[in-house]
């Protein structure tokens, strides 16, 4: 039996890609640099062995799937390719994996995760579902009769796929090392779009996906007048939000969902849109709806003392204002601290500005230093230039996060695509230690 081999297994696709593959049977094994991520979690606990990067690690009998973010000079991928043994790209491979099912792509600029994560939820209860999400989560379900998929728009890679159905939740400016404008991304998202067999499922508040050209029927949801699928009597509350959808004018159906903001309603509207077009049962789909518990890393929440820290993958303006937003929904009488980690230097320094508006939208921000990536690892910017348009002009280190302790009853927003999580985990290292220093006075 083939062996795959994952060269960059803890890439957030390239792990849940690994899972699927595991579940449908195969051999799976890859490798990586040896620093802990979380995606890594449900490899270990499928048992599925990671191996330090190393060319010994190619062998005979081996399919060696590629992560975007290696390129061909990659030792393990250039002693493949010298061997003849099969290279295949992880977006190629999993174009070619989803062919024969019902497919659901989702792609945007922004809340792709969070999408695929929910409708994965609904329709893995009620169909036999394949998944791939964006957060390092993928199950391969043996009798699925649906696939959904995260599908990135980063250098195009979402053209390697001709899905069933796609779900677009919007289109913004972003890989500003790759994308040179709006326009240019618009123009990747239609290209998409032609590609499409069946529907396009659009958020019709985005005025560029408003522009869509396509010979599929566009499906638009959304809050305004003209959708198609429109959501109103929105209730926000701390335990969640409550609305109405409407279809083509007639009421569809109340829902309620536990997450906060405008943006998750229109992430259920776009899945409740999608299994009414797909025949599945509208009271199933709002009873399955109220059970998402969410992806890892977007609002994860814990709690630590007298503060609340949430974790959350938010990396430009737009994600950062959301994550605020759905902060003062959930937590109305609390002071909201941001902490976030600028990913990419392009990226910093195109959006500069607006990261500095977004952050500012909190109580108090703190900066950590720039996160290069594997792509990009050096640049001009520095975090000083960021700090110098946020509140506090406050910088903070790993081994120093004890300035978040002067806010009491707080919400802490650990915020960034980084390595932000460390920074938390330092921070609860030290509310740990400040539990026992007060134990011990006590006693």
């Amino acid at each position: 039996m083939t062996t795959y081999h994952f060269v960059g297994i803890k890439g957030a696709g390239m792990s849940a890609l690994a899972q699927i593959m595991f579940d449908k049977g195969f051999c799976v094994q890859g490798s990586d640099v040896e620093k802990y991520f979380f995606t890594q979690k449900a490899l270990e606990d499928d048992g599925i062995t990671i191996l330090p990067f190393s060319e010994d690690n190619i062998k005979e009998g081996l399919t060696v799937i590629a992560g975007n973010a290696f390129k061909d000079d990659h030792p393990e991928i250039k002693k493949a390719m010298d061997m003849d043994l099969p290279v295949i790209r992880y977006h190629k491979f999993l174009g070619q994996l989803i062919e024969g099912y019902t497919s659901v792509a989702i792609t945007g600029s922004h809340g792709k995760t969070s999408t695929t994560g929910l409708l994965s939820h609904v329709l893995e209860e009620l169909r036999p579902t394949s998944f791939l999400i964006g957060d390092g989560t993928g199950k391969g379900n043996p009798n699925a009769e649906y696939f959904a998929l995260e599908a990135c728009e980063y250098q195009r890679h979402f053209l390697a796929y001709s899905p069933t159905y796609a779900i677009m939740t919007n289109i913004d400016w972003d890989h500003p090392d790759y994308f040179k404008s709006e326009d240019d991304v618009f123009s990747a998202f239609e290209s998409f779009g032609k590609q499409v067999k069946k529907a396009v499922f659009a958020l019709g508040d985005d005025r560029q996906l408003r522009r869509l050209e396509l010979e599929v029927p566009v499906i638009y949801f959304g809050f305004d007048e003209g959708n198609e699928f429109q959501a109103k009597n929105i209730v926000k509350e701390t335990t969640g939000s409550t609305f109405d959808v409407y279809h083509k004018g007639e009421f569809h159906g109340t829902f309620i969902i536990p997450t906060y903001g405008d943006h998750n309603v229109l992430n259920a509207l776009s899945v409740i849109a999608l299994c009414h077009y797909e025949s599945i049962p509208t009271a199933d789909v709002a009873k399955e709806l109220r059970t998402f518990e969410g992806v890892k890393r977007r609002f994860s929440i814990t709690e630590k003392k007298d503060q609340v820290l949430v974790d959350d993958y938010a990396h430009h303006p737009s994600e950062i204002r959301a994550t605020i937003n759905a902060a003062r929904q959930k937590y109305p009488n609390r002071q909201v601290v941001a902490v976030f980690q600028p990913h990419t230097f392009t990226r910093t320094q195109a959006f500069l500005q607006g990261f500095a508006d977004s952050l500012n939208l909190a109580d108090e921000v703190y900066l950590c230093d720039i996160f290069g990536s594997a792509r990009e690892n050096r640049g001009t910017l520095t975090i000083q230039d960021l700090a110098a348009k946020t509140k506090g002009q406050h910088v903070i280190q790993e081994q120093h996060t004890e300035a978040l302790l002067d806010y009491k009853d707080a919400v802490i927003l650990f915020m960034g695509a980084g390595d932000v999580q460390k920074f938390q985990a330092a921070y609860e290292n030290i509310l740990d230690m400040d539990v026992i220093e007060e134990k011990r006075a006590v006693n």
